[in-house]
């Protein structure tokens, strides 16, 4: 296999990068306000979540929540948005660093997996509520219209905690159901989310 080169010219002279973000298209961004709930319905308000792509990626930008160290959750629905309440089997786990440069862990918590629940899963935890303090992250959603396989889902996520942590969650898992999943929905566990984005893409074959 060959070795592509390029210099300053070869570089000013691309048009375009074989395999770049063209292939992520963006569907749909929400803003809260006050809000209880962010869901993305397919065939609702222009959002796509079917077969058109096979891969869906959820971008969480300074998602800033009106109470205290709350986590940031998700659940899915089989049924346009009537119910979310889709089984999930999920792990996590996070690295902390506080501000005071005292305080370090990498763990994996239990208390923040699902076994075959159907409650709201974690993207984040403890996201403290001070006008600085906010989660941004990310969350990867294979395949939700299959007939045949389980819906898998990545997420990562960095929270400003009300502990002055840093913390950087991973969490994945799946949804055990061979339905087709149409709609997601995400909330604070307790109170609404005050400010923040959700931007909503979908990923093409190539």
């Amino acid at each position: 296999m060959s070795i592509v080169t390029y210099n300053n010219r070869s570089i000013a002279n691309i048009s375009a990068i074989p395999g770049a973000a063209k292939s992520l298209t963006h569907i749909k961004t929400l803003t809260a306000s006050s809000s209880s709930t962010l869901s993305f319905v397919d065939g609702s308000s222009d959002v796509v979540l079917d077969s058109t792509y096979p891969i869906y990626l959820f971008k969480f930008i300074n998602c800033h929540p009106a109470s205290d160290d709350q986590s940031f959750l998700f659940n899915m629905s089989a049924d346009t948005g009537s119910n979310y309440n889709v089984v999930k089997t999920t792990t996590s786990f996070q690295a902390n660093h506080n501000e005071g440069d005292s305080a370090t862990e990498l763990a994996y918590d239990t208390s923040r997996d699902l076994g075959q629940g159907t409650g709201f899963a974690y993207i984040s935890h403890n996201c403290g509520s001070d006008n600085d303090q906010a989660m941004s992250g990310e969350m990867y959603l294979f395949n939700p219209s299959s007939t045949t396989f389980v819906k898998h889902f990545i997420c990562t996520s960095n929270i400003s905690s009300g502990g002055n942590y840093s913390i950087n969650f991973y969490g994945a898992g799946y949804g055990n159901t061979t339905s087709a999943v149409d709609a997601i929905q995400f909330k604070f566990a307790s109170g609404n989310i005050d400010a923040g984005t959700i931007k909503l893409y979908g990923l093409k074959d190539s």
